[in-house]
């Protein structure tokens, strides 16, 4: 068989960078990042080069499995897939005729490649597709919504070409999009500047020129005390505001009592750094990227760290600008036609979403494109405003995403059926009354994707080895449901035949990825000039106030709250990711385990010397009637009211045999956690917790 190299997508996490495989003989030996990618040129993570051993774990789920005796207790019976979709599509069938069609919840990930499975819920007539997005960006989209009229989405990252970088609710040398850091690397070479906002000196602290270690839970405050001093130092783009800005009388007017001298005491950050820090900014601008966040559902007023983080960019003119947030270019941008829609094929259904997003008192202002899968669950409990008795969760584990696992899966007990669609094991696939098992991504073909930037491309994933086990790609599985379900026209046969029909009329043809895995649709990239129509509200410019939110009882500027402080002798309990590790799926991975096994608690120097806790201690964290040992970090570099953990760590499966048993489940640590969520957001407040540190 030789030697050959393969052009795919990595599928280790959601950035989902184009990478070369290499193939000896059939076996994956080697995987880099896409030469021809730019921003990648070769490079990948170590999550990314891991794949291999995600191909090659015998640990994985490896073929069909339908459920003998009680949810969760492991016993299973292994079915061919003609059974097993058989099983499935038959459920599905007599839950609908008996309940609705709009009885089917559907979550995964998000992303490029949810184009198929949501046409397929489109064909059985279900409105209730979501993603994971509750536990994690949802209150940043929410908010540009409210600021632009257009998602979080509609402007990009111009890393290379800025002059100040700011990061808040961030790590974003940590949580890695390569093309990201490679840019923002680049763009320090060049001078441009690093601000770092966060509870602790993360990774990415440790290269910035100011680090803001802010008390928890006060982000929002700092942002209206640097919108203060750009106002009132009179250091904002008048003209960009004079002529996009919507009610920045009104701006002024409520940020006049947020002071820097304010922020000091409420923060903990001085009043002169706030104002220095300011007037870098002022200097940089517009090529000044303030981040609006990626995981931040973390305090119930995250939606406005994310809102004012934007209003800020716009402050400086950034938005649109070169090193800045330029706008987002697709394919018809570029007078190029974009891929064909699956979900084109099926009407949108009539029903209304299960959790009330777009259509609910007090929920009309959310984005209900993948709703709020948190409030669905609600309606399984309830049986309003209709019942829920089929459950698909596609790549999706909420039961680690969400807090306290054993609330989470009690309200799934009145579910007919749960299914997980995945390509390892987790504490849902554990749980559901069947597994379908996916290909690891250099197992499987994907839809291709677009992806949109200054300079559109299209991009394909391709098998690069056959499966090790009796597994198969998502657009198989689904369309073997549609076939059973009466879904002709997703019923296809061939990955050619899938891309084929996405490629049709877009003048690419799939010979045209066989170079470089990627065809791009641009010369060179495009930065689009601010003008009529740029922005989507209902006044066509960046508004401070905005109608929807009003009329859902959330101020569009709201009154800071001082978050509630720690109880004495606790600690308020945050979380993260690290290099090494996508959430919880990649702790099994056994090149990953090898090198990160386990998670540690980052605890203030002071703080634990209080509590007799040395560095390298075992100590106990409690809370919920939960309690776990872990070892103790102990640190002058995080905030003294907070502890941290990386997420993702204290796996109790059997059928993981590396991850079992090592560190502590930070979602286990929340006490009805669901429940408390940023009503303006939609997010989930995971960081407003506490808990309990004692040496072990």
């Amino acid at each position: 068989m030789g030697k050959k190299k393969v052009y795919s997508i990595c599928g280790m996490c959601s950035v989902r960078c184009p990478i070369e495989v290499e193939v000896e003989n059939g076996k994956a030996v080697y995987i880099q990042g896409n030469s021809h990618a730019g921003g990648i040129e070769g490079s990948l993570c170590p999550r990314g080069a891991a794949g291999t051993a995600l191909t090659y774990d015998e640990e994985r789920p490896q073929y069909p499995m339908i459920r003998e005796g009680e949810r969760g207790e492991g016993k299973w019976r292994r079915v061919s897939w003609d059974e097993a979709l058989d099983y499935v599509a038959g459920k599905l069938t007599a839950i609908q005729e008996k309940y609705g069609k709009e009885s089917v919840l559907f979550s995964d990930r998000g992303g490029p490649f949810r184009d198929f499975h949501r046409a397929f819920l489109r064909g059985i007539g279900t409105p209730n597709y979501n993603n994971h997005d509750s536990a994690c960006a949802r209150n940043v989209q929410n908010a540009a919504l409210s600021v632009f009229g257009f998602g979080r989405k509609g402007v990009s990252y111009d890393l290379k070409n800025a002059k100040h970088v700011v990061v808040q609710q961030r790590n974003i040398f940590e949580a890695v999009n390569v093309a990201e850091v490679n840019n923002l690397m680049n763009a320090r070479e060049k001078g441009c500047k690093l601000t770092v906002i966060d509870v602790r000196a993360n990774v990415t602290a440790t290269k910035a020129d100011n680090f803001f270690m802010i008390r928890p839970g006060t982000d929002y405050g700092f942002n209206l005390a640097v919108i203060n001093a750009l106002i009132f130092g009179d250091l904002y783009d008048k003209e960009y505001v004079a002529k996009w800005f919507k009610d920045f009388d009104a701006l002024k007017e409520f940020a006049a009592q947020y002071t820097p001298e304010w922020a000091e005491e409420e923060t903990g950050i001085s009043a002169d750094a706030i104002r220095d820090f300011a007037a870098q900014l002022a200097e940089a601008a517009p090529s000044v990227l303030w981040h609006p966040g990626w995981m931040t559902a973390r305090y119930s007023d995250s939606f406005y760290m994310s809102r004012t983080a934007y209003i800020i960019n716009a402050l400086l003119g950034s938005i649109g600008a070169q090193g800045g947030l330029p706008f987002m270019n697709k394919p018809g941008d570029v007078d190029r036609k974009g891929l064909n829609s699956f979900m084109n094929l099926y009407p949108k259904p009539e029903a209304k979403r299960v959790d009330g997003v777009g259509w609910m008192e007090g929920r009309t202002h959310f984005d209900a494109g993948p709703g709020l899968v948190h409030l669905a669950y609600d309606a399984i409990v309830s049986g309003e405003p209709y019942p829920i008795k089929a459950y698909i969760a596609h790549r999706h584990d909420p039961l680690m995403a969400y807090p306290d696992v054993d609330d989470v899966r009690a309200m799934w007990d009145n579910l007919d059926l749960l299914v997980s669609v995945t390509f390892t094991w987790s504490d849902t696939a554990w749980n559901a009354d069947v597994v379908l098992p996916m290909s690891p991504y250099l197992e499987r073909e994907s839809i291709i994707m677009t992806k949109n930037g200054p300079k559109p491309a299209f991009q394909i994933r391709r098998r690069a080895v056959q499966p090790v086990y009796d597994t198969k790609a998502q657009w198989e599985i689904y369309a073997g449901l549609a076939k059973r379900m009466g879904l002709k026209e997703l019923a296809f046969e061939s990955a050619e035949d899938v891309w084929n029909f996405q490629l049709e009329g877009t003048g690419v043809s799939l010979a045209d990825f066989d170079a470089t895995g990627l065809v791009p649709l641009a010369d060179a990239p495009l930065v689009k000039p601010v003008k009529e129509g740029s922005f989507k509200t209902p006044s066509g410019k960046i508004e401070m106030i905005n109608e929807k939110l009003e009329k859902d009882g959330c101020l569009s500027l709201k009154p800071y709250t001082s978050p509630e402080r720690p109880p004495e002798g606790r600690f308020r309990i945050t979380f993260g990711r690290c290099v090494l590790h996508t959430q919880g799926h990649t702790l099994n991975n056994a090149l990953l385990n090898e090198r990160m096994s386990e998670n540690v608690l980052w605890i203030n120097t002071e703080r634990a010397r209080e509590l007799g806790i040395a560095d390298g201690d075992a100590v106990t964290i409690s809370s919920n009637g939960h309690s776990g040992t872990i070892r103790a970090f102990v640190t002058d570099f995080i905030h003294p009211e907070a502890v941290f953990m990386l997420h993702g760590f204290g796996h109790t499966l059997p059928v993981e045999s590396r991850a079992r048993g090592k560190g502590v489940a930070d979602n286990q640590l929340m006490p009805k956690g669901i429940r408390k969520y940023d009503k303006c957001g939609g997010a989930v407040a995971m960081q407003e917790h506490f808990v309990s540190v004692a040496k072990a």
